[in-house]
């Protein structure tokens, strides 16, 4: 997708495999996370659905902010399930209600064109292009562009500020 400039731009499948826009997100600060369900980061989960709550909870956010999950099964594959036990599994076991899309490769040539686009607006350290491991995070702006990218050990609950910033900032157009 060459012509794509913004996050809003872009399509992804969701837990059943339809097609979403990211334009449905428009004016909304987004966090994108790469997840899987058998990781030592797996536990994530309840710190983002608790910072997911947390931020929602405010009277100045409301639905402006949403967690995106992206289950991926690209590093040592610990998301084998199909879409379905990933949304179970996201239910039972960390009650997740932020919306978790259909299984997405980041990384290689089937990566999806969304994740190439936000790696090529914020490359990693030293300059690298490709997600690390799971649960790398993804910070997008209402404007539609990439403000801040995390490495799988950063803990959710340490970006409630950048998030809390971002939603101040850049207030609805």
């Amino acid at each position: 997708m060459a012509s794509a400039t913004t996050f809003y731009d872009f399509k992804v499948k969701d837990k059943k495999g339809e097609e979403v826009s990211m334009g449905d997100y428009k004016n909304k600060v987004v966090l994108v996370v790469n997840t899987a369900s058998k990781c030592g980061f797996t536990p994530q989960y309840a710190g983002l659905e608790k910072l997911y709550k947390d931020v929602r909870a405010r009277q100045d956010v409301g639905d402006d902010f949403v967690i995106l999950g992206f289950p991926c099964n690209q590093f040592g594959s610990q998301e084998p399930g199909s879409d379905d036990d990933i949304q179970q599994f996201c239910q039972v076991n960390y009650g997740v209600s932020f919306p978790i899309m259909g299984k997405t490769e980041v990384n290689g040539d089937a990566a999806s064109p969304l994740y190439t686009w936000m790696k090529e607006k914020k490359p990693g350290l030293m300059g690298l292009k490709r997600v690390k491991w799971n649960f790398e995070k993804f910070l997008i702006g209402r404007d539609g562009e990439v403000k801040g990218r995390w490495a799988s050990t950063t803990k959710p609950e340490s970006l409630e500020k950048p998030i809390l910033d971002e939603l101040a900032h850049g207030q609805k157009a």
